[in-house]
């Protein structure tokens, strides 16, 4: 996840899922890799960029179509088994924040 995700024209919305792990990866990176390959088959999915630095602090940003389009995702079966496990098993912390992008600007040479 190490491209910045190409977007269409706004609006469209992010959803910013800020968090803090717990020791150990308890097969969260083969959860996290399959959650972002069932992302891109859900309609009104546009694309995800996730960084994490060495005291297990993590960004991740999902974009998307529509609010409708946010809450398909967080009523997907899988995905709600996921973040079941996650708030017992892979995170001591989490923020979750869904923002509309009114604007966006982008440079590449």
């Amino acid at each position: 996840m190490s491209k910045i995700s190409k977007t269409p024209q706004p609006p469209y919305y992010a959803v910013i899922f800020t968090s803090e792990r717990t020791e150990g990866d308890k097969g969260y990176g083969q959860m996290a890799d399959k959650m972002v390959e069932l992302a891109f088959q859900q309609p009104g999915f546009w694309g995800v960029e996730s960084v994490r630095d060495n005291t297990g602090l993590e960004i991740t940003v999902s974009y998307w179509e529509s609010l409708e389009a946010i809450k398909n995702w967080k009523e997907n079966a899988l995905h709600k088994v996921v973040q079941d496990k996650g708030k017992t098993v892979w995170y001591k912390r989490f923020a979750l924040r869904v923002s509309k992008v009114e604007r966006d600007n982008f440079f590449e040479m």
